[in-house]
């Protein structure tokens, strides 16, 4: 696939990050479009965390160029722009999150409208109303009053998740955003995702649960050592010559009702 892919919002140009002296990412090249989910797989230390740190301008690549554009805007390298714009443009929701102070659910949420206050900071009713809103359409609105301590693990990735909506910026980052939940909820959270994107937003997620993936996913891209061994739609991706090579296990593809590929690992 071309780096230079018309209309992306996000794109990754031969980027190379060494870390200690060790190579993490070796010439990634991808394009993230509206309208798109995109998930990066593969094994533990493939590269996949740094590229979201890239992405997010917390980490400069070593060589090659991380791009945005905004909307009505030419695209820019990321090192061009400020944090703040950098943070209208880009919401990241991580895979862990500590909050050791007890603030309300609301109150996090709220964290995500930061980018767009005055200078003053404080919040309007407007921004009280999109961060209720976000928690709503996470399920969990009736928590907006409880606090971090006083709820679930899950519940507290809900609400990370409504704090990047309410952040409401073009490109979605979520690492591992379905790691402390329930199978119901997993569903209900990508599902929620794919909305997102059918509203125009573009959505890049690291996941290790490949049936998820592909129930979700437009493109699905495995990383392998800091490269990206291949992309694609995810019955061109999830096949067994492709996983046996990426993840070194052999597996059996399966379909569901919907037809969508199942990944059975074999003994």
């Amino acid at each position: 696939m071309s780096g230079h892919d018309a209309g992306s919002v996000l794109r990754f140009e031969d980027v190379q990050v060494a870390l200690g002296g060790r190579p993490v990412l070796q010439g990634i090249t991808l394009a993230l479009q509206p309208g798109e989910v995109m998930v990066l797989a593969g094994r533990n230390g493939a590269g996949k965390t740094t590229l979201l740190r890239v992405a997010t301008g917390v980490l400069e690549p070593d060589a090659g160029t991380a791009h945005a554009c905004r909307a009505g805007e030419p695209e820019r390298p990321l090192s061009q722009f400020s944090r703040r714009e950098l943070a209208r443009h880009v919401a990241l929701v991580p895979q862990e999150t500590s909050i050791p102070f007890p603030f309300r659910l609301l109150e996090v949420v709220l964290m995500g409208r930061a980018p767009h206050l005055g200078l003053l900071g404080f919040e309007t009713r407007h921004d009280v109303a999109l961060a209720q809103a976000a928690l709503e359409r996470l399920g969990i609105g009736a928590l907006a009053d409880r606090t971090v301590l006083e709820v679930s693990g899950g519940e507290r990735q809900l609400a990370m998740v409504a704090r990047a909506l309410a952040q409401e910026t073009p490109v979605l980052l979520l690492d591992e955003p379905t790691s402390n939940l329930d199978v119901g909820r997993r569903l209900e959270v990508l599902e929620r995702v794919r909305a997102l994107a059918a509203e125009g937003r573009a959505v890049l997620v690291v996941s290790h649960d490949l049936g998820l993936a592909a129930r979700f996913a437009d493109r699905i891209a495995l990383l392998s050592e800091g490269r990206v061994h291949a992309v694609g739609a995810p019955d061109e991706v999830l096949r067994p010559d492709l996983l046996r090579e990426v993840f070194g296990v052999d597996t059996e593809i399966l379909r569901t009702a919907e037809g969508a590929p199942v990944v059975v690992p074999r003994r």
